[in-house]
C-alpha cells in the first residue's frame, strides 16, 4: 500500500498539473459517478491527507480518492502514450491544456462537497508529513490505549496519518522496538514519531523508500521484505508474521535478536548522532 510519502509526492504531482486550470476533460469510470461531468470547472488545488487525496475545485466540490493497495494517479503531457496500466484500469480521467492526470486502480474515489471533507479525513490524527504535525497530539493518542501492541498502534491512522507496514517495520527496528510491545511499555514515543517522521522527509522527493541510506539494489530496506533472511546487524534470522485486529490483519517483520519482546526502556538504542537510518550493517 502507498505510504504517507508517495501520497505526499502524489499530491503535489496533481497540485503542479492541475492547480489554477478548467477541467476540458471529466470522465470517472466507477458506477456512482459516470454520469458525472466537471469539465468547465476549476481546479483550485490538490493536497495530501495522510494517505488521502483530496483534489478541490472552484464550484465547491472536492475529489476525493485513495490509492488502497495498488493504486497510482499519473501525469500526462498531450500527445504521450498513457503507461499506468491497462485501460480496464483507469478510474478517473482529469484533462486540462496541456496535461492529463489519469488515476489507476483506486481503491477509493468519490465527490464530497469541500465543506463536508471532515466527514472523509476529520478521524485521522496528525499528518507526519502535513502542516498540522503535532507529535505531541501524536503521543497523547498513542498512550490512550496502552495495552495495545505498539505495531498495531502505529498502522492506526487516527493515532498518526501516513505511516504504513514499511515504515512501521523499519522504525521499530531502528529503535529496538519489537512489534507486541505494549505501548505503556515504550518509552520515547516522541523520539519514535520524530523519527520515522524524518524517515518520510527523507523520502518523499524520490522514488524510493529507502531507511538503510545504502542505495544499492536490495539494499533499501532493514527488515521490511527480508523475511527469513539474515539481519543486517547481527545474522539472526527476520520473522515475519500477520497480526492485528481479525479481518485488519497486515504483515510484520522483525529481528528476534536486535527487537526482544521486552520493556522497551531497555532496548532503546543510544542516539549515535547519525542521519535517519544510518547504522551498522552490510
Amino acid at each position: 500500500m502507498p505510504e504517507g510519502d508517495i501520497v505526499w509526492r502524489t499530491g503535489r504531482l496533481l497540485d503542479r498539473a492541475l492547480a489554477g486550470k478548467s477541467l476540458t476533460r471529466c470522465e470517472f469510470r466507477v458506477p456512482a459517478l459516470a454520469t458525472t461531468d466537471l469539465t468547465g470547472s476549476t481546479v483550485t488545488e490538490a493536497i495530501s491527507r495522510g494517505k488521502h487525496l483530496l483534489i478541490r475545485f472552484d464550484n465547491g466540490w472536492t475529489l476525493h480518492s485513495h490509492l488502497r493497495m495498488e493504486g497510482s494517479w499519473r501525469i500526462f503531457a498531450d500527445g504521450r502514450r498513457w503507461v499506468g496500466g491497462p485501460t480496464y484500469e483507469i478510474r478517473a480521467v482529469l484533462g486540462v491544456p496541456g496535461t492529463t492526470a489519469v488515476g489507476y486502480r483506486l481503491g477509493v474515489l468519490e465527490l464530497i462537497r469541500t465543506d463536508r471533507e471532515p466527514d472523509v479525513v476529520g478521524h485521522l490524527g496528525p499528518d507526519l508529513l502535513g502542516p498540522d504535525w503535532d507529535v505531541a497530539e501524536a503521543v497523547r493518542r498513542l498512550r490512550s490505549d496502552p495495552d495495545r501492541a505498539f505495531g498495531e498502534a502505529l498502522l492506526d491512522q487516527r493515532n498518526l496519518a501516513g505511516i504504513g507496514t514499511v515504515y512501521r517495520a523499519e522504525i521499530l527496528f531502528l529503535q529496538g522496538i519489537n512489534p507486541r510491545t505494549p505501548v505503556r511499555e515504550v518509552g520515547d514515543l516522541e523520539r519514535v514519531c520524530e523519527r520515522v517522521r524524518q524517515l518520510m522527509i527523507m523520502n518523499r522527493s524520490g522514488y524510493e523508500q529507502n531507511t538503510t541510506g545504502d542505495r544499492r539494489p536490495g539494499r533499501g530496506h532493514w527488515v521490511y521484505g527480508r523475511g527469513g533472511r539474515d539481519c543486517r546487524r547481527c545474522g539472526t534470522a527476520i520473522m515475519m508474521e500477520q497480526f492485528g485486529p481479525e479481518g485488519q490483519e497486515r504483515i510484520s517483520y522483525w529481528c528476534p535478536h536486535c527487537q526482544p519482546l521486552r520493556p522497551a526502556q531497555s532496548r532503546q538504542q543510544p542516539d549515535s548522532g547519525k542521519a535517519p537510518g544510518a547504522g551498522p550493517g552490510c
